[in-house]
């Protein structure tokens, strides 16, 4: 009991610096219009942020974060708008889920919580590297998160871009992970860090490509699966026959947006 009010403790202090540092935003945001619905763009630490508003909110305010690539096939976004719920998006290109834009995330977190009034439990959307940032944020704060959406998603920075060491991006993560050949080999990424997750009772979703060359279903999703549900976790597993790395999504995102809707869990009172 006394190591869990801690914890619940820490949490706090946590949320209530990601908080102050929420302020952090630009006076007023700017208004437009995305696939017939109100979007807005602000900043907040220093970041391109947009918030996606439904119609008329559903109880509860639900919102699904997209981590990366905003926009691209967005029919499950589309549709969960039509159902009240928001879509959002922060700006943290270049960063693979490393720390520093881990940092950047809380404070978008807890900007749209307490400005926006936003459910305290969201959905994280993680298509491609997106996966990297999804879990991440989900495994540092396990308690904000109702529900995982990954897409095609990257789980193991060896997989890719590590896959091509010569690459750019191979170069651009090893610096925002603080990490260099050595230290790799050291490294626990987000597959070897699942048992909080699934203590917490996050499910999972992820839609995947049988045929994945760039982000090969085997080294990801397929060692996700198995070690969550060794450790209790609920995980479902759409695998698209002979589909490689895209098209992400669904071309009927049903599947995808009923498994959010009834999995994702109420907020924390």
């Amino acid at each position: 009991m006394r190591v869990r009010l801690l914890l619940l403790a820490v949490a706090a202090l946590v949320f209530a610096g990601d908080r102050a540092r929420a302020a952090e935003v630009s006076p007023a945001p700017a208004r437009s219009e995305w696939n017939g619905f109100t979007r807005l763009d602000f900043t907040v630490a220093g970041r391109p942020c947009l918030l996606v508003l439904p119609a008329q909110p559903a109880p509860g305010r639900p919102w699904i974060w997209r981590t990366e690539f905003f926009g691209h096939q967005p029919q499950a976004d589309q549709a969960l708008l039509a159902r009240g719920w928001h879509v959002a998006y922060m700006d943290a290109k270049n960063l693979y889920g490393a720390p520093k834009a881990m940092a950047w995330f809380g404070q978008f977190y807890a900007h749209l919580v307490v400005q926006f009034e936003l459910s305290s439990r969201v959905v994280l959307e993680g298509f491609s590297r997106g996966g990297l940032y999804a879990i991440n944020f989900a495994l540092a704060h396990p308690r904000r998160v109702a529900a995982l959406y990954l897409d095609a998603p990257v789980l193991d920075i060896r997989s890719w871009p590590g896959r091509n060491p010569q690459s750019k991006e191979w170069a651009q993560c090893l610096e925002a992970y603080g990490l260099n050949e050595e230290s790799l080999a050291k490294f626990r990424g987000p597959l070897e860090r699942l048992r909080t997750l699934a203590a917490a009772g996050v499910p999972i979703l992820s839609v995947c490509g049988e045929a994945d060359r760039v982000v090969p279903f085997a080294e990801n999703t397929a060692v996700l699966e198995k070690r969550y549900r060794e450790l209790g976790g609920a995980i479902e597993v759409i695998l698209k026959p002979g589909v490689d790395h895209h098209p992400h999504s669904l071309a009927d995102p049903a599947p995808i947006v009923d498994f959010i809707v009834k999995r994702a869990l109420p907020p924390v009172p």
